[in-house]
């Protein structure tokens, strides 16, 4: 549990995917230059905390989650300096800076691994997991790589098989070897003595293995449609051997020493949508400060039940422990998930103001405060390994990843080269910052609204106030914290709904009621949300 406020508690995060966020050397590519460039525009927002996805050397097989070297910056994103521009810009902002730490796996040119592949021998072999074939020559267990085909690849120099969850271009660490464990303590250290605020740790329930790699048996339910099918069958495996193992949070207990003697963030990928899974990772508060809470991203909009379910879970567990999201660079947009258009971006608003409202760290995905959809990319422009390798188009994530439209321009104020990393699309003047922050009823303005919301409200971010939940009425979920009532109608059709206590509108997603008394019932619209100051 919690035992003290520390300075993340009353924070707004936001998820800068730095490859399409703002281009400053016009190749097409975001840079940290470009997001130095935009910090004020985040400050303006609200924002307090960025998270960065990978800015570190990399050969780009999976677009920066394949690291070459942790302890330098990437030259085509602007290198150290640059970063260091970005870090200095930032806290003048009062803007805390997380970088993306990707601990499961090295790039396969990486020099531990270049070094382990030489020989069986070589000092850095037992820094990869490495292992003889199966009988008949083939891979040692039946693991599957998330991106499609066997978690195994043949190394003929050294005649044996090195383990990859991902692609074969990354390779696991070996995390039973206290070497590995020690380099990563380092690094840390060495960034956070940066000037770095801490991590998103990448894939954070992966790292350990069992020491035995037995075979994985079929997923319950596997074979009956109850399963998701995304890429190789990986969701018809029960993962009980490959991730989510007891020593990894051996490996958070020594991590949380080094960042606490320097007030580090430690902010976890828990990508375990059952919360009794979650909660060894964050509860005892010897490990990871925060973890991501992803079950709410399963919400497609149609059965609010669920979603209110999946909220009450999290909140189940000790108050300023959990991260909250509706989207990232991983899964579509909140507002194409939600069934796109206008009630998309509406119910994505409106499931927004739910989880701002709740203890813990909100974050916000790049262009989630313009209410972006995902964009429509052809499998000739496809840059996701999910795509490009497994030839998995309709679960590519390059739909949400797509640049970032700053102004109804060329390139969208995003880059002024000819051509983006990713296509533009077919965004309009509508989506961009430039138009929408000029119009005052726009998205834009109702999300930093609801930052301000966040800011302005202690109770919100206070560990000490509990959430109190609202029984259940039709598709309206409803809550209070201290003196906000926070509700919202996920339905597609108006809904009376009974706040049982007076008060004053502070906060509606459709502006009109704000500042309104409030004495008794109301009649909230479809797919709207609001908070009320009681009183």
């Amino acid at each position: 549990m919690q035992t003290r406020r520390r300075w993340w508690h009353d924070r707004v995060g936001y998820e800068v995917y730095i490859r399409s966020f703002a281009d400053s050397d016009a190749d097409g590519v975001g840079d940290l230059d470009g997001l130095h460039e935009r910090l004020d525009y985040l400050a303006w927002l609200g924002i307090d905390l960025i998270w960065i996805t990978p800015c570190f050397p990399s050969p780009l097989a999976d677009h920066g989650y394949d690291v070459a070297d942790y302890l330098q910056v990437a030259d085509e994103l602007g290198g150290m300096r640059a970063l260091e521009r970005v870090v200095e810009r930032a806290h003048d902002l009062g803007i805390a800076v997380l970088l993306d730490l990707v601990p499961n796996h090295t790039s396969s040119a990486h020099p531990w691994f270049i070094a382990s592949r030489t020989s069986r021998n070589d000092p850095k072999r037992d820094w990869y997991i490495w292992r003889d074939p199966a009988p008949d020559g083939g891979p040692p267990n039946n693991w599957l790589s998330h991106f499609g085909g066997p978690a195994w690849t043949y190394d003929a120099a050294t005649e044996q098989y090195y383990c990859h969850l991902f692609l074969p271009e990354q390779p696991d660490l070996n995390w039973a070897n206290p070497d590995v464990a020690a380099a990563f303590e380092d690094i840390i250290a060495y960034w956070l003595d940066r000037g770095i605020d801490g991590f998103r740790i990448d894939v954070a329930h992966a790292l350990a293995k069992h020491a035995d790699l037995p075979d994985l048996p079929p997923a319950p339910g596997a074979g009956s449609g109850e399963t998701l099918e995304l890429v190789g069958n990986f969701e018809a495996l029960h993962h009980l051997y490959d991730v989510n193992q007891p020593e990894v949070l051996d490996v958070y207990r020594a991590w949380r020493r080094v960042a606490d003697a320097r007030d580090g963030l430690l902010l976890g990928e828990v990508y375990l949508t059952d919360v009794n899974d979650l909660a060894p990772f964050v509860t005892s508060q010897d490990g990871l400060h925060l973890a991501f809470w992803f079950a709410p991203l399963r919400f497609d909009g149609r059965d609010p039940a669920r979603l209110r379910r999946w909220l009450m879970e999290g909140t189940g567990l000790p108050p300023g422990c959990l991260a909250w999201i509706t989207s990232s660079h991983d899964s579509p947009r909140a507002a194409s998930r939600l069934g796109g258009g206008q009630r998309g971006r509406d119910l994505a608003l409106a499931v927004a103001v739910l989880q701002f409202g709740l203890p813990g760290l909100p974050f916000l995905y790049q262009g989630e405060e313009l209410a972006l959809l995902d964009v429509d990319v052809p499998p000739d422009a496809a840059e996701d390994p999910i795509a490009v390798r497994a030839g998995a188009y309709d679960h590519s994530r390059d739909r949400c990843r797509t640049p970032m439209p700053w102004q109804a321009a060329p390139g969208l104020g995003f880059t002024t080269a000819p051509r983006a990393w990713l296509p533009l699309g077919d965004r309009t003047a509508e989506d961009t910052v430039e138009v929408q922050r000029s119009d005052t009823h726009s998205f834009l303005h109702r999300y930093r609204a609801l930052v301000a919301l966040r800011h302005d409200h202690p109770d919100l971010s206070s560990l000490e106030v509990d959430v109190e939940w609202q029984q259940a009425q039709g598709p309206v979920i409803a809550y209070r914290r201290g003196s906000l009532i926070v509700a919202a109608n996920l339905g597609p059709d108006p809904v009376a709904w009974d706040p049982g206590q007076q008060g004053r509108v502070v906060f509606c997603t459709d502006r009109r009621r704000e500042g309104e008394r409030v004495a008794g019932p109301l009649e909230l619209a479809p797919a709207a949300a609001l908070a009320i100051h009681a009183g």
